[in-house]
């Protein structure tokens, strides 16, 4: 997997991002143990104190659990992983929304627009079937 790092945010507020959506996209299953800091730190060619950092934010939110013998591991809170996924839903589409203003479009407008390509997304889904 990429990890795409800009310079726009802190490294690893963008850690924490890319694990919360590996996690609620099922990469990490819940109770999956995840890889080490110094292998995930090295996958991402950040420095392994960045990625502890943010291992510690995600236990914090109760994403991962510390197991003293076997490491960190995905909580197995199916809700809150849900949880997740829906907050991290709701921030993409306020992102979407406020994108689509700055580029003049009202909400109606944007449901308009929504409307027409999920059903051309779906012709093209039935067709290629």
């Amino acid at each position: 997997m990429a990890w795409n790092l800009d310079s726009d945010r802190p490294i690893y507020a963008q850690l924490v991002a890319i694990l919360k959506m590996q996690i609620v996209s099922g990469l990490y299953h819940p109770g999956d143990r995840l890889p080490s800091v110094r292998d995930l730190a090295q996958e991402a060619n950040v420095n392994p104190n960045t990625m502890q950092k943010a291992f510690s934010e995600l236990e914090r939110s109760g994403l991962i659990i510390t197991m003293r013998t076997s490491g960190r591991i995905v909580t197995e809170d199916i809700n809150m992983i849900k949880g997740t996924q829906l907050e991290l839903a709701k921030e993409s589409i306020k992102v979407f929304l406020e994108n689509m203003k700055q580029l003049g479009y009202t909400e109606k407008e944007i449901l308009t627009l929504l409307k027409e390509i999920t059903d051309s997304e779906t012709v093209k889904e039935d067709t290629d079937q």
